[in-house]
């Protein structure tokens, strides 16, 4: 059978929630304090998301799930349905708001199951307040589904507000690698936002991408928009394979310094959506959204 741990802090509030493989050799543990991210990630010994310490969390923002926007609205602000919002500014050193509104909150468990062939979590979050810049009550579900060679995360968003809002939403995984200079990108693309000095995007242009990335030392922050559903990603020790279930997709490319690691994010739209539309998507009243996201470790080639 496949087993679930739960790791209580100090002041004996759940803390952690680790699944496991009935060998051990597959292991997933997601922090129900940040956001429900997953911060490490096994897959038959082979490690791919690890601790990235001590790089921390409220820079790297590790695996973070991004709504109800991914990565920037510049300047904070906004206009939906002829009303203007103005969120807060937290992106570091910048005048934008960054990552959404849920990568720090508390998550609650509100449902599990093992068996012989995986095991899984479902976490929630409901937002009852009128949050500054978002004044929507939302429910957001999300669904670890540990296998042996792969894990699946469910996101279910739920409109519980009177209006309908704006959003769009993301994934913030870093990949660990034993040698990122001899780690391997491939996505399927031809087109790629060009931005601004404050990281805003102003146009997207048609660009020639290689088959594969040799990620080298080069320094990576740039979205690619998707032709497809999947990118995959090779290091000396394992290669996975990323496939979502939304049919129009964003991948947002980054390379911390000094972390062996890289961001592979899958988003539904880029910075900025809220202003320049890109991807934006709207969620009337009542109504639920769903995305998967689907991590595969491929057989060695």
């Amino acid at each position: 059978m496949f087993k679930i741990d739960h790791v209580q802090d100090e002041n004996s509030c759940l803390d952690q929630i680790e699944l496991k493989s009935c060998d051990d050799k597959s292991y997933a543990q997601i922090s129900i304090k940040l956001g429900g991210s997953l911060q490490n990630l096994s897959l038959q010994n082979r490690g791919i998301i690890k601790d990235l310490s001590p790089f921390n969390y409220d820079v790297s923002y590790a695996s973070a799930i991004l709504f109800p926007f991914a990565n920037r609205v510049e300047n904070g602000r906004y206009t939906f349905q002829q009303n203007q919002y103005s969120l807060e500014t937290n992106a570091i050193g910048e005048s934008n708001a960054l990552h959404g509104l849920v990568y720090n909150k508390t998550f609650t468990l509100i449902d599990q199951e093992v068996s012989y062939d995986f095991a899984s979590v479902t976490l929630r979050y409901d937002e009852q307040q009128k949050v500054k810049g978002f004044p929507f009550h939302y429910s957001l579900e999300l669904t670890y589904i540990l296998r042996n060679e792969n894990l699946e995360l469910k996101v279910e968003v739920k409109n519980k507000d009177s209006k309908s809002f704006p959003f769009t939403i993301g994934w913030h995984p870093y990949f660990w690698s034993t040698n990122l200079y001899h780690s391997y990108l491939s996505i399927n693309s031809d087109k790629k936002l060009s931005v601004d000095e404050k990281k805003i995007p102003v146009k997207i242009d048609d660009v020639k991408v290689d088959d594969v990335i040799q990620i080298m030392d080069n320094d990576f922050d740039d979205c690619f928009v998707l032709n497809n559903n999947e990118v995959n990603f090779k290091t000396p020790d394992y290669s996975i394979n990323l496939r979502s279930s939304y049919a129009h997709n964003y991948v947002q490319i980054y390379t911390p310094k000094g972390v062996n690691a890289i961001a592979i994010e899958p988003i539904t739209g880029p910075s900025n959506s809220f202003n320049n539309k890109f991807g934006l998507q709207i969620l009337d009243a009542g109504e639920k959204y769903n995305v998967n996201w689907v991590l595969n470790l491929k057989d060695d080639e």
